[in-house]
């Protein structure tokens, strides 16, 4: 079993007088820079000059500096950049400005895990990843609470790693919830297999074909976006708050039997089959291969083409005019 710390298991003292250079600013860097500093600790932003969150960060009250300037000062950097963009920062405006005993951190491991960067072995490094996509992490911090995180530290070269760690997870919130131990290898390769088979990939591709089956035997679209996808919600948000067979206990007799018995139908063994040749291929370094070399080729127009395709589905266009009856903003 994990090991679990919760918030009176760790103290801010490791981290108390220690600047920490959030690197980005977007959707976790946003959060967990705001949540650090209300913590009580010393906290610089480093961003690319005049960048779109440059303003965003100084009018939030952060000291804001290149990313270079923001690691001359720091004791731990906190590297919170996109996965593709992280390298070659780091290799820029990074590197060259390392000290002994600072401290590397992210909140993803894939750099790290896949060698994009490659750290030197005077430095500790560290993971702290909030469970949560950013702007629920500050809500929850500003509600007294906090996001539960996964926690792992890579190279302890300070032998006090685990307690900077610890101390950053605290920091962010995250204890008060409740932190668990891992690894670079466990959170990048479950990271990535969650995103692609099930929370991303595999949602996505179970609507559309389930709209698709309703819509070609002469359902209404609209009907159809309602059963398919609207009150997908509904489930998922029991599912988190009680759990797969407490979600099955709170919905009709008929939802009950019909999913228990034909969900497996559906989702069987040649789909789990599919699944573990998908984790294979993020185990063996394919993926990350494949990955690394499409953006390097086309940036973020390696996606695009899929993007376009799923826009001009039927589904986004009924959904858009289903969404205007539900939602004001």
């Amino acid at each position: 079993m994990a090991k679990i710390w919760k918030d009176e298991d760790v103290k801010l003292d490791a981290i108390k007088d220690q600047v920490v250079a959030v690197m980005g600013y977007g959707i976790q860097g946003h959060a967990q820079a705001n949540n650090l500093r209300d913590s009580g600790i010393k906290v610089v932003v480093g961003l690319k000059k005049d960048g779109k969150s440059w303003n965003r960060a100084k009018d939030d009250g952060h000291d804001v500096m290149s990313v270079s300037e923001a690691t001359k000062i720091a004791d731990i950097i906190h590297i919170l950049i996109p996965d593709m963009e992280q390298a070659r920062v780091y290799n820029e405006e990074i590197k060259p400005y390392l000290r002994d005993g600072n401290a590397l951190s992210f909140s993803h491991g894939a750099a790290i895990h896949w060698q994009w960067i490659i750290p030197p072995k005077n430095v500790d490094v560290i993971m702290v990843a909030p469970k949560a996509p950013g702007q629920r992490v500050r809500e929850l911090y500003l509600e007294n609470f906090g996001t539960p995180a996964i926690v792992a530290v890579e190279q302890d070269y300070t032998k006090k790693a685990w307690d900077r760690c610890l101390a950053l997870a605290k920091g962010i919130g995250c204890t008060r919830a409740g932190v668990i131990e891992t690894t670079f290898k466990e959170e990048t390769e479950t990271d990535w297999f969650g995103e692609q088979v099930d929370l991303c990939g595999g949602v996505h591709a179970l609507i559309l074909n389930a709209f698709e089956t309703l819509v070609e035997a002469g359902y209404k679209p609209e009907i159809a976006y309602f059963e398919c996808l609207h009150e997908l919600k509904l489930i998922t948000d029991l599912i988190q708050r009680n759990g797969i067979s407490g979600m099955y206990e709170r919905v009709s007799e008929t939802a009950r039997y019909g999913g228990l018995t034909r969900g497996p139908r559906v989702i069987d063994k040649n789909v789990k089959r599919r699944m573990k040749e998908v984790l294979e291929e993020i185990q063996s370094g394919k993926f990350a291969e494949e990955w690394f070399s499409i953006y390097e080729k086309e940036g973020k127009q390696a996606f695009e083409k899929y993007m376009k395709e799923l826009r001009e589905h039927e589904i986004e266009k009924v959904g858009s005019k289903v969404r205007s009856l539900i939602w004001r903003d």
